[in-house]
Order: structure tokens, then sequence, then C-alpha cells
């Protein structure tokens, strides 16, 4: 696949991408290398990584926890300890290797040591393949509210070598899938028809086309003060759905895609009420999530709890909840009102 330029760094493809990195290693001269894995990268990914990365500078491993629920300021404040105790300077590297978690927090933790360093993100699962690691947000969880804490920082580079998505569960993979039919409803309907009309579609060959999108959203936009809001559409109700099944000990959690998915059917129903998104189109999202990711039952008495955490997304202004809805497929309008009641009616349609 060919190489795709960001505003500041490419983005390269499979193999190759190892070369350009050791390339960038050599020409930079970094003083030392670290890389940060949790317990599953590690064991499934760092091996891989090490075969194929050549360089004669010694790499520090840093290990995290996996998971969600380690993404926070204490997680940082222990990478941040142990880079300061290995002799980390301002001409150090962070490479990440991992998903979406690792990305994000790799991220912040890099663009704040001593003020800024340089890091380079692989990521191992879909998700981060095709969103987290791309576009330049870093950042961690405040509790449970999503990514309250972070700077927009651009990474060196990033290699997407989809070999590393062997190591993730099918679960995963309908996780990350998720970000490419939000790709697909608001820029690229092809994307959605391909993921909803076959049950055994290649995901690594929409990989790609989805990167392509969300590069030239945020090179239009690096700041989200305007189009990039785009990339936020299932995202406004899905992240109060990931956030209430997170801290509800009486729920089981769910991934980032099962809950943006949620928000996709959600914000789709909201479409059709306040932009005549058509009725037909609403049944066929409907229908084909619950397909992909199963129904989740969300109990009316969780809907008031749910819009009380979408008051914290950070698209909010003035306490009023943003939506990016839908006119139609690969028309979008962003800063949308809704009225608290037809959010519950949203969630109540997803449930019926």
């Amino acid at each position: 696949m060919t190489t795709i330029n960001a505003a500041t760094y490419p983005i390269h493809f499979d193999e190759k991408a190892y070369n350009e990195l050791t390339s960038l290693v050599s020409k930079k001269n970094y003083s030392s290398v670290f890389i940060l894995v949790d317990d599953n990268t590690l064991e499934h990914c760092y091996p891989r990584f090490m075969q194929l990365f050549a360089t004669v500078k010694p790499i520090e491993v840093i290990q995290i926890d996996a998971g969600e629920i380690h993404k926070n300021i204490e997680t940082c404040m222990g990478v941040w300890n142990v880079m300061t105790e290995l002799g980390a300077d301002r001409k150090s590297l962070l490479i990440t290797l991992g998903g979406g978690v690792i990305t994000d927090l790799g991220g912040f933790v890099a663009s704040t040591f001593k003020r800024g360093i340089d890091f380079v993100n692989i990521p191992t699962t879909l998700l981060s393949m095709v969103d987290a690691s791309v576009g330049g947000k870093t950042g961690v969880d405040l509790g449970v509210l999503k990514n309250q804490i972070g700077v927009f920082a651009n990474p060196e580079m990033i290699v997407i070598d989809a070999e590393y998505l062997h190591t993730v569960s099918a679960r995963e993979i309908r996780s990350g899938t998720a970000e490419i039919i939000k790709y697909g409803m608001t820029h690229d309907i092809q994307l959605f028809n391909e993921i909803k009309d076959n049950d055994q579609v290649n995901i690594v060959d929409l990989i790609h086309r989805s990167i392509e999108i969300k590069n030239e959203v945020v090179i239009e936009d690096p700041k989200e003060q305007g189009v990039r809001k785009v990339l936020n559409w299932g995202h406004t109700i899905g992240h109060g759905v990931e956030s209430y099944f997170l801290e509800n000990p009486k729920k089981e959690a769910l991934t980032h895609g099962e809950a943006i998915a949620i928000g996709m059917v959600c914000e789709a129903y909201l479409s059709s009420k306040v932009l005549g998104f058509p009725k037909e189109k609403v049944s066929e999202i409907k229908e084909a999530i619950i397909k992909i990711y199963g129904k989740v039952t969300i109990d009316k008495d969780d809907f008031q709890s749910i819009i009380e955490l979408m008051k914290h997304d950070k698209k909010n202004v003035a306490g009023e909840i943003n939506f990016v809805l839908l006119n139609d497929y690969e028309d979008f309008k962003i800063n949308c009102k809704a009225s608290e009641e037809l959010i519950n009616e949203s969630l109540a349609f997803y449930n019926a």
C-alpha cells in the first residue's frame, strides 16, 4: 500500500515501513529509544517488531497493564517515572506498540515529557490503525470520562502493519470496524456497503481508504474547530453509553466500537427527526449494526445517566450537547442540537 502523507508526518504500510523507521532513528540520532507496550503486545507483537526493526540503539521496554481502565494519569506518572529513572532526555524517542490505549496514552506521555519528545505510533488493533493513532490526538480518561485530558501532538511517523491484526480477537476486529462504518456513512458509502453486504469482508482492504479519509479531514481542520467534528459521528451518544457501561458494576463493559455502533443507530434516528434523514436508511443502519454487533439491552432507567455523561462531551459548548448528524449518506452537518426528549426517543428506538 502506498504511503499517505499527513501534514507533518508520513503513514507507512507493511514491512517496508520498518525500513523507514530504521532510517528515521539513524537520521535523527536519538540518544535513547523507548518502546511502550502492554501485557498483550509485549507477548504477541513485540517479537515481530524486534524481528523487523534494525537498529544499533539499545531499546528500553516499558510495560503497562492492558485495558481502558488503565488509560489514566496514574499510568502516565508511572511511565514518566520509569523514563526518568532510565535516563530519558529531550533527544529520546518513544515508540508506542499497541492499541488505542497505548497510542493515546503514549503520545500524551511523549508530548509532555520534558515539554515534548519525539514519538512513533505502531498501532496493533484495527481501531487504532484506522482511528486512534492517526490525527495527532493524544490523551487519557478522567475517571470514566473519555479523553478529557490531552494535547494535540503529531508523531514523527506511523507504521501500519496489518499482520498485527492476527494477534487480536474477532471482537476487537468488530470494534475497529465501527470506525470504518463511520467513514462510510459520512464520506464514502462504498465502505459501509462493503461491510453490510458481505459476511466475509477482507477488512485489510478497507484500512488504507479509511486512513485516507481521516487524514484528509485532519489536514483541513487539525484542531477540531469545524469539519473535523464529523469524525465524532456516533460518538456523542456512543461515548455516553461506553462510559455508563464502564462505570456501572451491573453492566458488562462494551468495546469502544460496540458503543459507537449503538451511537450511530441513535444518531441516525436523531438525524431523521432533526434533518429529515430518510427513515428507510435509519432502518438500514439499525439492521446492519445489530447483525454485526448483536443487541445490547439499555434499560429505560439507564437513559438519564447516559445523557448526564454525554454532557461532558468535549464538543459541547455552554452546557449544550452538540451532535454530528446526517442529511443523507456522505452529507453531514456539525453542531446540531437535539432535545433530551429526542435523545430518550433515540435510545428507545435502538431498544425497540
